[in-house]
């Protein structure tokens, strides 16, 4: 499969992947800066996806600031090919998107973000990929996944979480995150869940606000 052009429009396009065709969706910013921000999707085993509400919304609120996205889908979800790996594959797909980013859009700071599980995935592949900036939201800290072996990006970093998350445990997300020799910047929405139900316009407002002064010149 030939590597595509990094396209003019909004498009979806195939990339080869890992474990085959990788499905992605390349949103541009009207106004656009040089920053291109991949985000990573929640768990696929739970009906997780690029197209995800939350994941759809944190890209909207990038773009409002002139950031251009890459959502994609993880291995097994969609039109991508292979199946679920439990986060080691998945680590792997983002690798591949990230590198496309970096030889296609050579001009572009490479941010990354990701919800949930997505945001395990990108918090983990952060010290190798050395992003410009990391966004983390709802990070299912204390379930299946290690986050202390994770080594914190050097990067600015915001988590946003849940008062109210039926999912993560909001007091086991604030606890790893002081716990951190470098702590992100930890913003706690109130009377918010896991998905954002009645949230998602306060999350915009949060993303667009969290992340203002980490935006270079258009």
């Amino acid at each position: 499969m030939t590597s595509p052009a990094f396209p003019v429009e909004s498009s979806t396009l195939a990339l080869a992947g890992p474990a085959g065709a990788l499905e992605l969706a390349v949103d541009r910013a009207e106004k656009p800066r040089p920053v291109v921000a991949v985000v990573c999707h929640p768990l696929p085993t739970e009906g997780g996806s690029m197209h995800n509400k939350v994941v759809t919304m944190a890209a909207r609120a990038l773009r409002e600031c002139g950031v251009d996205t890459v959502r994609f889908n993880f291995r097994g979800v969609g039109a991508s090919a292979g199946n679920f790996d439990d986060g080691e594959g998945e680590c792997d797909d983002l690798r591949a998107v990230a590198a496309w980013v970096r030889a296609s859009r050579p001009d572009a700071a490479l941010w990354l973000a990701g919800f949930s599980f997505g945001a395990y995935v990108s918090l983990r592949m952060a010290a190798e990929l050395q992003p410009s900036a990391l966004l983390s939201i709802a990070p299912p800290v204390g379930r299946s996944w290690d986050f202390d072996s994770i080594v914190p990006p050097s990067c600015p970093w915001l988590v946003i979480q849940g008062e109210a998350d039926e999912i993560v445990d909001p007091e086991a997300v604030r606890a790893w995150a002081e716990s951190l020799p470098q702590p992100p910047q930890l913003l706690r929405m109130p009377d918010t869940s896991h998905f954002f139900h009645r949230k998602l316009v306060d999350l915009r407002g949060a993303i667009r606000n969290g992340i203002k002064d980490w935006l270079p010149n258009g």
